[in-house]
């Protein structure tokens, strides 16, 4: 071992007796080993909650949708759609229609988004498995809405009241025209509800799509758009490419970054500001540290001297100190690490810390541990922590 490591080892671990100087220096590690577990953690559960997230618009949003490059609709009798079905990693699609709709229910309205969809559309999805279902069998369409506007229209379970949907006729407008001449109506059979996300829960409701195409004197062939499933394994990059190369002039594929782009953009945005704000927390605890090795400086001016008599240069003198602080930063990292990978760890096993009393999709915070943020929190605590040393020592007066 070198002189300069060895010394720096002794000055931290060696018995010796009590000091300011061993005290703050012992705080100083505890200081940087709790912000690194900070980080860890917070990154995790944030992690958890942000696949949470996707995981339940991925119950909504199929994995790729093919959306007309222009207009509203297209008619899947003018695109390949066999060779778009039978696409390599392609395991199911559902078609789908879109529109803005009004819907009443009684003496209560509101405006919604109404996706018409197929049979398909549970197996492209995972639909099925949120929707709590309170409707008895039924000849009239089936509504099923989200939570907010079930509850905005104060529908009740397993009532054969049915829920009147208009959505303007094509070509018209509603003003000095009669309700008959700018809307066509249908009555449907409100269903059930789901509770997704807030803002899938307060705008769409989900029905037949022969249904919404009645409305909207579609074609029978006609959508908006296709959802599509792909095949466990499939890389979804290129089945987009390779779908959209089938008719680049007719249709557009969206994978669910671009489905959802506001919540992916705010996701990113997010983290970088949970690292800032650590990253600040971190540097602060770097302080004490400063505060250690310049109070080691002045309390070792006798060993100094003793070294500076036996032949040690001042780059090598403050190469002691400077290893004596990294060696502070490398304990209380790779510790940090340790101890947040453990509390991570238990979460996930045991659930320990609970969402609370409520209606909760999950009952503990979700966590999700990623070996690029235990790489990027070692990487940055590390620098921070070598830019303060390297910066005290250098101003030390050795």
């Amino acid at each position: 071992m070198r002189l300069e490591p060895f010394i720096a080892t002794r000055y931290l671990f060696a018995r010796k007796q009590k000091s300011v100087v061993t005290v703050i220096s012992w705080i100083s590690l505890i200081g940087l080993m709790v912000s690194t577990a900070a980080l860890i953690i917070v990154l995790s559960v944030y992690n958890g909650i942000g696949e949470l997230t996707k995981s339940l618009f991925g119950t909504f949003d199929p994995e790729l949708v093919v959306e007309p490059a222009r207009g509203k609709t297209f008619h899947t009798s003018d695109i390949d759609y066999h060779a778009l079905r039978h696409a390599d990693g392609v395991e199911a699609v559902a078609a789908m229609v879109n529109e803005t709709a009004w819907l009443t229910y009684g003496s209560n309205q509101a405006i919604v988004r109404l996706r018409g969809v197929d049979d398909n559309y549970g197996a492209v999805t995972g639909f099925d498995t949120l929707v709590t279902a309170d409707a008895e069998a039924s000849d009239l369409p089936l509504l099923y809405l989200g939570g907010e506007i079930y509850y905005t229209l104060a529908m009740r379970p397993h009532s054969n009241m049915p829920a009147a949907v208009h959505i303007p006729k094509r070509g018209t407008t509603a003003i000095g025209l009669t309700m008959d001449q700018a809307f066509n109506t249908g009555y449907a059979l409100p269903a059930g509800y789901f509770f997704i996300q807030q803002d899938l829960d307060r705008q769409y409701v989900v029905t037949d799509i022969d249904f919404v195409r009645s409305l909207m004197d579609y074609a029978p062939d006609e959508v908006s758009a296709l959802g599509i499933k792909l095949k466990p394994g499939a890389n979804a990059r290129k089945v987009k490419k390779a779908l959209a190369a089938l008719h680049p002039t007719l249709v557009t594929v969206k994978d669910r970054h671009d489905q959802q782009p506001l919540y992916y953009k705010i996701f990113r945005s997010e983290r970088l500001g949970i690292y800032l704000i650590l990253s600040l927390i971190v540097l602060i605890s770097t302080l004490s540290l400063v505060a250690s090795l310049s109070l080691l400086v002045i309390n070792k001016r006798r060993d100094i001297f003793i070294l500076q008599s036996m032949g040690l240069t001042r780059q090598r003198l403050r190469g002691v100190f400077r290893a004596e602080g990294m060696l502070i930063c490398a304990v209380a990292v790779v510790t940090g690490l340790a101890i947040g990978f453990l509390i991570c760890w238990l979460q996930q096993q045991f659930g320990i810390i609970r969402m609370g009393d409520g209606n909760f999709v999950v009952s503990a915070f979700p966590v999700a541990m990623r070996g690029v943020d235990f790489l990027v929190t070692f990487l940055l605590v590390m620098a921070i922590s070598t830019a303060s040393v390297t910066l005290t020592v250098h101003r030390a007066k050795i």
